[in-house]
């Protein structure tokens, strides 16, 4: 009796149910207050972004641009997970009961990483909600693009199909066609690179890893006669075919078919096998350092840019066309995307007739 006296509260069965409930009741509102909280705040975040940049338009059409080509690699990581699902939705090129194509935006990273808040692997699930219904599987990657690539990406609707894309990309049953505006004109006008790729550190102020070509061959400097050298352990087998479709303002429009899936495999070839960097390629366009792309001076006026602003300019590196042999073959085209259209239309590259 002692311990019944004590302040001990005996419950009945049917009242501790109650009171169980009640705590777990107010558990939940708060949890769901807490979300409705954060996701306002996110609203609030975004609204304040936009009228911010509302107010910062500058009226002169130079600096306009400028400011619109800084702003394509952030806008999509400012976005909430669900607008992000809704553009990539607006996006899709093709669909069937297998697949999903979507023509990937620019400055949209397929996986996460450190500092990416926005990134295309977390949206699929959503995405696939919004292109079928609330109980859809989430859709599959099937292969990657570069943060800074954009154009045809394909997605798989179940696991079994994902598996059986991979392999067709592995196998090199997969036709890929890229566009890239590069600087200079390549010579020869139509080719094939076939040079060897290896990662290299780079020492220097500031260290850094870049993909550069590891020949199996090198002149002479005797008699200039051609010379095998030693291969490299670690370089990967990269063959690129290249074909100049215009040329103007000291620069060029070339499609692109990688037979190989190296990193990086387009931008070394062009820039390191062909002399041609593309357009925007501040990785590439120099070794030893990393600096702006330096651009000639009629591109420069073409474009109605400083050179102290080339830092802005973004890689003009678009996937065009996807040949898939998914029992019959099917093909994929997506239009590049605005700032590549009007970089052509500045520097008078004519878009070829498909």
């Amino acid at each position: 009796m002692a311990a019944a006296s004590g302040g001990l509260r005996r419950w009945p069965a049917a009242g501790l149910g109650r009171a169980v409930r009640g705590v777990c009741g107010s558990g939940r509102a708060a949890k769901e207050e807490a979300l409705r909280a954060e996701q306002l705040a996110e609203r609030l975040r975004a609204r304040r972004s936009e009228e911010e940049e509302k107010r910062e338009i500058p009226k002169d059409p130079a600096q306009r641009r400028v400011r619109e080509l800084a702003m394509l690699s952030k806008q999509l990581q400012l976005v909430h997970p669900n607008v992000l699902a809704k553009v990539l939705k607006q996006g899709t090129v093709y669909q069937n009961e297998e697949i999903v194509v979507i023509n990937k935006p620019y400055g949209l990273p397929v996986h996460g990483g450190p500092g990416i808040k926005n990134c295309i692997a977390d949206v699929l699930p959503i995405l696939a909600k919004m292109l079928e219904n609330m109980k859809a599987e989430p859709l599959h990657l099937c292969h990657r693009l570069d943060k800074e690539t954009t154009g045809v990406m394909v997605l798989a609707r179940s696991k079994e199909v994902a598996e059986r894309i991979r392999l067709l990309f592995k196998t090199r049953q997969v036709e890929k066609i890229y566009w890239a505006i590069s600087l200079g004109d390549p010579d020869p006008a139509e080719g094939i690179v076939e040079i060897p790729i290896v990662e290299k550190e780079v020492r220097g102020h500031q260290s850094h890893y870049k993909m550069t070509l590891a020949p199996n061959y090198r002149l002479s400097p005797e008699d200039g006669k051609v010379v095998k050298i030693r291969k490299n352990r670690n370089a990967e087998s990269a063959v690129t075919r290249y074909r100049r479709l215009a040329s103007s303002s000291a620069c060029s429009l070339l499609e692109l078919q990688p037979i190989t899936g190296v990193k990086h495999q387009i931008r070394v070839h062009l820039a390191y096998g062909l002399g041609c960097p593309i357009l925007g390629d501040h990785k590439y366009s120099h070794w030893s350092k990393l600096a702006p792309q330096k651009l000639p001076a009629i591109t420069l006026k073409r474009l109605k840019l400083e050179q102290s602003k080339a830092r802005h300019l973004p890689l003009h590196l678009h996937a065009h066309r996807l040949s898939l042999p998914l029992g019959e073959r099917i093909d994929l085209v997506c239009k590049p995307p605005l700032f590549f259209q009007k970089t052509l239309k500045k520097l008078e590259l004519d878009i070829p007739n498909d």
